[in-house]
């Protein structure tokens, strides 16, 4: 039995009733469970009592807490359509368990942080400079770290380099801003040069290369010096800016994904983290209150030490620091800017937002999962806590105007969002611009799975373009009737293949959604190794069969590919995928989806050619507000 309430009436639901009015904002109690709220449109599916009781059991199970669970109505059509004869095919999966996104940042040098910090010393109080050992003086380095920390060296003329100057801030809305590989249109194969002009150094380097002079070793080498090295000769500082509850720290774990992918060195430094080591996290509203100077000066301690680790980190090699607070006030971006003059770049990242709707699900998941809220049992106390702490922030909050920013305005809505770029130039900062404008939050599933098996599987043998064996033909059909059951309500959703026919074959039967063939998402190319087994290349070809034992992330076939090639084909794959708000299907091949995969697990480079990816087998991802959520479904 199923209750939902307005302001003004009451009606009573069960599986033979129908609901007649809309409905914004419902709240129900679901016998015998705990109440539950509900963003639902009424004008959409019927809802039944017992799909509402699924999705309540559903969210206990990943461990929300079940004092309130609040959902957009994206989110509940996707739950909805899941299956109980589906979830009969899961499987565990390695990646079952959502961590809270400030978690996976950046762990203190000194877990009591309680050390030296290059940082003014006439922002601190004597009472707070008493607290750590030491705080010298800041002095700006020398003309020798300017030059090394110099902008990059001219770029080539094919560079794709944004033309933004001081001045008025541009304006970019995401619709305005989208592949040129769209959704209705198979994209060609992207091929690597478009950076060139980046890479620093000569071939004549790579004789310091480990691997043995094999054919494919050495341009393995070139595009390692390209995607691992540094892309320019001057470091990078992103700086979040934004009220609580405006995304700021997934924005900032999402950017930290996506260049680490890309082979930059990226680190996510969260400030919030570096304050509940050194204070505890049990501050209420007061400890951020605009004239509570003793809780000011607290803040902008740990703020110090963290901009002080990461500018430490950078002076050992790291490339690009995202560094994750609020910093909403003039004073706090000054002080962030003087301590990182003369060591690197920064541009400030302001994420704003004004639907009310939006920054209340923040809220509510900013309380079931922030460290600041494990020990407090009444949440209605929290949720009044966290709503005085984001009034005392409001108050003294001041728009970024100063310096290079980047401003995201309501990136969540499909239509009214839109963002404002100021001051940036470059090649790695036009990239990051470019993939912001791509992101949103809104939840769908991307389910990920290799081809059916193919007569070269049979074989052992790698590359060309086989047809299904008998079993591949059955896991096609299976797949189908899968997807059918689990997608069956979101006629928006896609089927994304490579061009080769193992995989278009495989997505054969899926019928009612729009089918597209990406070359960027076919087999990593075996060059002359094409149609041979491992054993076949290890007798005629022994120093290449070496030479991909030693290194299978860098080396590169001769005259095909390396896994670092088919990342840098597969970024225009990812941007798609991140710009999409409908569920999408990729039916792809073993190194292709151990890259993507990789995108979405933030996996470490050296581990993408050995992740496990089994026939057969559908891995999905959940993307949406709360992190990435796996699970993986066993067909055959």
């Amino acid at each position: 039995m199923f209750f939902v309430k307005n302001e003004e009436s009451v009606l009573h639901v069960d599986g033979s009733h129908q609901l007649l009015e809309n409905t914004r904002l419902c709240s129900g109690f679901y016998s015998p469970g705990s109440p539950i709220q509900i963003h639902i449109s009424i004008t959409l599916d019927q809802v039944s009592p017992f799909a509402l009781g699924k999705t309540w059991r559903h969210f206990q199970s990943r461990g929300f807490a079940p004092e309130v669970c609040s959902f957009r109505i994206e989110e509940l059509k996707v739950l909805f359509s899941q299956e109980s004869d589906v979830d009969g095919y899961e499987v565990p999966s390695p990646n079952s368990e959502t961590q809270y996104v400030a978690d996976a940042a950046e762990v203190p040098h000194d877990r009591e942080i309680e050390r030296s910090a290059s940082v003014p010393v006439k922002l601190f109080p004597q009472n707070l400079k008493d607290r750590c050992v030491s705080i010298k003086d800041f002095v700006v380095l020398g003309s020798e770290r300017e030059n090394a920390c110099g902008p990059p060296e001219t770029s080539d003329k094919n560079e794709n380099r944004p033309d933004s100057r001081p001045g008025s801030p541009i304006s970019l809305r995401p619709q305005e801003q989208q592949l040129d590989r769209s959704i209705s249109s198979s994209p060609g194969l992207v091929r690597l040069g478009s950076d060139v002009s980046v890479l620093n150094g000569s071939i004549d380097d790579l004789e310091s290369k480990v691997m043995p002079s094999a054919a494919g070793a050495g341009a393995a080498g070139a595009v390692a010096d390209r995607l691992l090295g540094p892309k320019e000769r001057r470091r990078l500082a992103i700086v979040l800016v934004g009220l609580p509850a405006r995304g700021k720290t997934f924005t900032a774990a999402k950017l930290t994904r996506y260049l680490r992918w890309l082979g930059h060195d990226t680190k996510h430094f969260n400030v919030g983290k570096y304050r509940r080591l050194k204070h505890g996290c049990t501050q209420n509203a007061d400890f951020f209150r605009s004239d509570n100077q003793e809780g000011i000066d607290a803040r902008n301690e740990v703020a110090a030490l963290a901009m002080d680790d990461m500018l430490s980190w950078m002076d050992e090699g790291g490339q690009v620091g995202v560094f994750d607070a609020t910093n909403s006030t003039k004073l706090r971006r000054k002080m962030l800017l003087t301590m990182a003059e003369g060591k690197c770049q920064v541009i400030f990242l302001e994420t704003i937002c004004k639907d009310p709707a939006v920054i209340d699900q923040n809220i509510r998941l900013k309380i079931r999962k922030s460290p600041d809220y494990a020990d407090q049992p009444d949440y209605e106390a929290a949720l009044a806590d966290f709503k005085a702490r984001l009034v005392n922030y409001s108050k003294a909050y001041e728009p970024v105007d100063e310096g290079s920013y980047i401003k995201m305005i309501d990136m969540v809505s499909e239509q009214d969002g839109q963002m404002q770029v100021n001051n940036i130039s470059g090649y790695l900062p036009g990239r990051i611009v470019f993939f912001l404008v791509n992101t949103h939050l809104t939840p769908r599933p991307i389910l990920l799975t290799r081809h059916g098996e193919s007569m070269f599987n049979l074989n052992g043998r790698i590359g060309g373009d086989p047809e299904l064996s008998a079993t591949g033909d059955i896991y096609a059909t299976k797949l189908a009737s899968f997807v059918h059951k689990r997608l069956k309500s979101q006629h928006s959703a896609s089927i994304w293949t490579s061009t080769l026919r193992r995989t278009i074959l495989t997505a054969t039967h899926i019928t009612g959604f729009p089918k597209v063939q990406w070359r960027a998402l076919d087999e990593i190319d075996a060059g002359i190794c094409d149609g041979m087994t491992y054993e076949e290349i290890k007798e005629t070809m022994p120093d290449e069969y070496q030479s991909r034992k030693l290194d299978k992330l860098r080396y590169r076939y001769p005259r095909g590919e390396s896994y670092l090639d088919v990342i840098q084909r597969l970024e225009p794959v990812i941007v798609e995928l991140e710009r999409q708000r409908s569920p999408v299907v990729v039916v792809a091949h073993q190194a292709i989806l151990r890259s993507l995969y990789a995108y979405f697990t933030d996996k470490p480079l050296d581990e993408i050619p050995h992740i496990e990816m089994p026939l057969h087998t559908i891995i999905e991802i959940q993307m949406g507000v709360p992190g990435v959520q796996e699970k993986r479904y066993k067909l055959l």
